[in-house]
């Protein structure tokens, strides 16, 4: 069966990618087919150290294939210069880590706009639902580091969805949250990755946050499984 190829978001072809440690060679990933269409939401999972992130950062152009094709909304990507990677990662991705990774120095509104100021893009009534849909309202003027763990998951859900990307990365989101406000954070990551046509990929350990995607794909020994 042929893959409608205006519905899809990201497509890898048989790209492998490994590391060298000193005189070792370790084969990461092993032929990887995989594609993201439009509106999926997929749980990758596998044992530490198997390239989960490795994955992720190929997609965003954080690192490079070794051989095999890598589509990017319709573009071959694998050759991509660096200034062609800022242009997608500015306007058509939003990462979430389990870091939070939030600019310190600026507060949760400021946080927010970040991507939109990047983008040459107006405030709009999607900002204000995600902002009330992620009961930011009231934190809004703090600055983020006074935050909760889980306020501070919120506006980076905001931040990486404020401008409506095609493409959601996440690395273990609620890896830093306890379990009752890991499982609010991926209720609304959800909800709103749905309303904004999002396709969500997201790296976890967890079967329950794995269980609020649609699909599930396991990475062990350089492979993935359905």
């Amino acid at each position: 069966m042929q893959t409608d190829v205006s519905q899809v978001v990201s497509q890898l072809t048989q790209v492998s990618k490994g590391f060298t440690d000193g005189d070792q060679y370790h084969q990461v990933l092993d032929c990887v087919d995989l594609t993201l269409n439009i509106g999926d939401t997929i749980a990758l999972t596998g044992p530490s150290g198997t390239g989960k992130s490795t994955l992720l950062n190929i997609i965003a152009g954080f690192e490079r294939i070794d051989s095999g094709e890598l589509q990017l909304l319709g573009q071959q990507a694998e050759q991509w210069q660096d200034n062609h990677w800022s242009d997608f990662r500015r306007q058509q991705l939003g990462i979430v880590f389990q870091q939070f990774n939030l600019l310190t120095p600026l507060n949760v509104l400021d946080n927010i706009r970040f991507p939109l100021q990047l983008n040459k893009l107006k405030w709009s009534p999607w900002c204000d639902e995600l902002i009330d849909k992620l009961a930011l309202t009231e934190v809004l003027s703090r600055p983020v580091e006074t935050l909760s763990g889980g306020q501070q998951q919120r506006v980076a859900i905001a931040r990486a969805l404020v401008h409506q990307p095609a493409l959601l990365l996440a690395d273990e989101p609620t890896g830093n949250l306890d379990e009752k406000a890991g499982q609010q954070v991926m209720q609304l990551l959800c909800e709103l990755a749905q309303a904004a046509n999002t396709t969500v990929l997201m790296v976890t350990h967890s079967n329950t946050c794995a269980n609020y995607m649609h699909r599930r794909w396991h990475l062990e020994q350089g492979k993935i499984h359905e």
